[in-house]
Parts: C-alpha cells; structure tokens; sequence
C-alpha cells in the first residue's frame, strides 16, 4: 500500500470520517486511493467516482466562470457592477469595522468586478465573527454548507443589499460572499442560468460529467451522506444522498454549492495547469484569465489581516496562492482552496501537479484539520 492509502486509512479506522478519496496527478502519473465507505453504517464502499459536495472548493470553478465572460468581452474588470446588480450601486458601509449596523456611511466608491474577484467588495467575513455587520451577514446567508436553503438569486441580492458592508471597497479581503454575488453576476452578463453557464463553458468541454448544483437520482448510489463532528468525536448526519442536494437549488451557490469527483475536479484543476486548454484543444480559459486566477492580489497588510484563512498565503481570483513556505507542501504559487465539508483542490501550475481530498465530515474551522495536512505532506512525499 502507498503512504497515501495508508494516510487515508489511519483515519478511516480512527472514526475520523466514514470514508475518503485521495488524488495526486504529476503530468499523465496519477493516484486514485478510495477508502472506507460513503457512510457510517457502511451501506456501500467508498469509490474512486464517489459524489461529495465540496462546498467552498466551488470557488474556484465560480471565479472561472467570471473571468470567461472578461475574455468574451463582455466583462471588464475595472467596470462597476451595478450595470448588471443594480441592487449594489449605492452601498452602505458602517462607519468603522466595529461600528452598529445602522451607523453607516455611503461607500466611497462603486464596486467592481475585480472587487469581487479579490473578495474586497465589502461583503464577507474578517477574523472577527462578533462584529454586528459579520452578525447581520452571519444571519442571513446561514450555513454555507446548506445553500440549498437561501431563497432565489433576485430575492438574495435584493436582501443582501440592505446589509451594511464590513469595510469600504477595496480595502480589505473577506471571506465567502462574493462569490455568491459573482454567481449572480454570472447569470446576469451571460443571460444564462449560472448552472446552463457553467455547464456549457467548461463541465461539458472538460468531461466533467458528474459536477452540478444537484445530484440525479440515476447518480444517488454513488453520492455520500455528509456530517458534522459532533460532541466526543461522535459523527452527526447533516445531510443524506436524497436530502438537500436532490433537487436543483433556488440559489445556485457559486460559494458553496457544487457537488463533484476526484476526476472531475481533476480536469479542472489540469485546465488551469495547462494555461487553460481542455483535453481535446479548447481553449477554457485564456492563459491571461489563468494567471490572473493563479496569482496573489492582495497586499502585505492585506494578507496579515486575513492569516486566520490565508496562513502564509494570499489570493489569486477564488482560491488561495501559496506565498511562504511555511510547510513542505506550500509551494510558492500552489493554487486552490478547501472547503468546509472537508475537502480540497490544488494545483501547480508550473508542475501542472493535482492534488484532490474529499471526505464527507465538515471541517469546524475555515484553517485545515489534521487530515489534510496529512495529505497534503504525503502528497509532497509522493
């Protein structure tokens, strides 16, 4: 057995989680470990082609989407978004971080698309959950693990515009919501429906079959029941194949929403190592697009006022960039994201090197568990 089965294993046997898929590609070398099962009662063994919701590893997929439409032309970076979200051209900003929510002050700027893209539009979270405009975010995008359970993207833009920003445009990195905003934009520019966007421009050219905001019921064998740590280790079922994810959303979360493979997460994550291509020769993404994605956007003091999400890292366009190599995996330019039901995506982009983790147990925390930073080590071991 590799040490990446064994890794896997040890926490399978340890009651960690029910199962896990574990994937490293170097080039055309690529290794596949299933272990454990899709659940606790052990109703089936987990499989290379097992469905995971890999909630904020939708990021990434989100942030392509939107740079797509800038090398059609029909986004442009530095425009402001209330052309196509006009439920933001004139928001709210408290008076300082720590100020109440209804002592605010106008936004001294528009939002932009690229605000967006570097989570500095205003919206999302800081290091501290306690403050009142986090509270009211907190309230009302509720668990991001559950998008299924946020009402249509109109009636969730037009709430969302009534929240006060955490800081002005521009000024800070903050976590989570503007990728759901850049779901919403997607829709708007394309004319598409999110989900019809992402569909035709890269899961069908990249063969990402089984990637989608709901699972079929054709596919539902092969979906895994999600959980949460509960008290003394116990394992709590948050979510069963035929629950929330059995239907298609109200609000296709561009956060947090996707289900999907080891492999199809590995065609995506080779498009970005490939400037872009998909296998057969289409061009995805430009290789501008990829290198905007890939690289880190955000200042020092930027990057030291996020350590709570970007230990050592910065951020590209929907996922971290590895800047300092604090670990022997954090390889300067290493690209991705993990996502709160435990799982992980990256890429080298220079090495064209794929990493892919999915389990089905949420993370607790937005830094890495135990079990990732054992892959992540076996995986540079490999």
């Amino acid at each position: 057995m590799s040490s990446l089965h064994d890794t896997l294993r040890r926490r399978v046997d340890d009651g960690t989680v029910p199962g896990a898929v574990g994937l490293v590609a170097r080039g055309d070398d690529v290794e596949a470990v299933a272990v454990g099962f899709v659940d606790v009662e052990g109703t089936a063994p987990m499989a290379r082609d097992s469905i995971f919701r890999i909630a904020s590893v939708s990021k990434p997929v989100t942030a392509a989407a939107v740079l797509a439409l800038v090398d059609d032309g029909r986004l442009a970076l530095d425009a402001p978004v209330e052309e196509w979200l006009p439920e933001l051209a004139k928001p709210m900003v408290v008076r300082t971080p720590s100020s109440p929510v209804d002592d605010v002050v106008p936004a001294e700027r528009p939002v932009t698309v690229e605000d967006l893209l570097s989570f500095r539009a205003g919206w999302g979270f800081p290091d501290d959950f306690f403050l009142s405009a986090v509270q009211a975010l907190l309230a009302f995008q509720q668990d991001g693990r559950a998008p299924y359970l946020q009402p249509g993207p109109d009636e969730w833009l037009a709430a969302l515009a009534k929240i006060p920003m955490v800081r002005q445009p521009g000024t800070a990195w903050l976590y989570n919501t503007c990728s759901d905003i850049q779901g919403v934009l997607v829709a708007r520019a394309s004319g598409s429906a999110f989900p019809d966007f992402l569909a035709e421009r890269f899961f069908g050219p990249l063969g990402m079959t089984d990637t989608g905001f709901s699972v079929p019921e054709s596919k539902r064998s092969r979906f895994t029941t999600a959980y949460t740590p509960g008290e003394l280790g116990a394992l709590e079922q948050a979510d069963t194949p035929d629950g929330g994810f059995s239907r298609p959303p109200a609000f296709p979360s561009g956060a947090g929403g996707l289900v999907s493979t080891a492999d199809d997460l590995l065609a995506f994550h080779r498009m970005l190592g490939a400037d872009g291509t998909a296998p057969d020769g289409t061009q995805v993404l430009s290789p501008t697009s990829v290198s905007r994605m890939t690289t880190n956007h955000l200042t020092a003091a930027q990057r030291e006022a996020s350590a709570l999400f970007l230990e050592g890292q910065g951020w590209g366009y929907g996922g971290q960039v590895d800047v300092d190599p604090i670990d022997p995996w954090n390889v300067p330019g290493r690209y991705g994201w993990v996502g709160g039901t435990g799982t992980a995506a990256h890429v080298i982009p220079p090495t064209g090197t794929v990493t892919v983790l999915l389990t089905q147990v949420a993370m607790t925390s937005p830094t890495s568990p135990a079990l990732m930073r054992e892959f992540w080590a076996s995986a540079a071991g490999r």
